[in-house]
């Protein structure tokens, strides 16, 4: 936790670790894009540049938080740039209580998650059943320090490439 909000991880990830092909999703999930949204929805969001830079558009209803090395980066209207990880998540600790709400979600990308892990709480995984190429991936999520506390199993919908099985992460006392 991070001042009393607590700090979630949401990433969508293949069984090879995978969640990145040349700063894009290695897979379409639109089932999966509507449990983010639903995750995500009015919570202070914190991401790398890249990914930032990869989104279409900002994500509506959620204040955004860029962790980024670059000092000169120029943050798009509605983007909060912080320099550090740690400084990105007080700042979006910090807009989590100005909202009322407890929790703050780490989008990625791959440093950014690897810095995150051994500060989350929560973990909402998509484990993608597929092994795409890619250059981006998530860390391995150690049992000893995990516990899966609900598991659903989502068949490939129509506009799905993949079945996925979602499974939420807690932190071991």
């Amino acid at each position: 936790m991070i001042d009393g909000v607590k700090v979630v991880i949401v990433v969508a990830k293949a069984r090879n670790g995978v969640i990145g092909r040349e700063g894009d999703m290695p897979w379409r999930l639109s089932s999966d894009l509507r449990r983010f949204k639903a995750l995500t929805m009015g919570k202070p969001v914190v991401m790398g540049r890249k990914t930032l830079e990869s989104l279409p558009k900002l994500l509506p209803g959620r204040p955004h938080v860029v962790v980024t090395r670059n000092a000169g980066f120029a943050a798009p209207d509605g983007v909060t740039v912080a320099h550090s990880l740690e400084d990105g998540l007080a700042i979006a600790a910090r807009l989590a209580k100005e909202r009322g709400v407890d929790e703050i979600c780490v989008l990625g990308g791959g440093d950014i998650y690897r810095q995150a892990l051994p500060l989350a709480d929560l973990l909402h995984v998509t484990h993608v059943e597929a092994e795409p190429e890619g250059d981006t991936t998530f860390p391995d999520i150690p049992p000893e320090r995990w516990t899966v506390g609900e598991e659903v199993e989502v068949p490939a919908g129509e506009r799905d490439d993949h079945a996925t099985v979602y499974r939420l992460y807690r932190r071991r006392a």
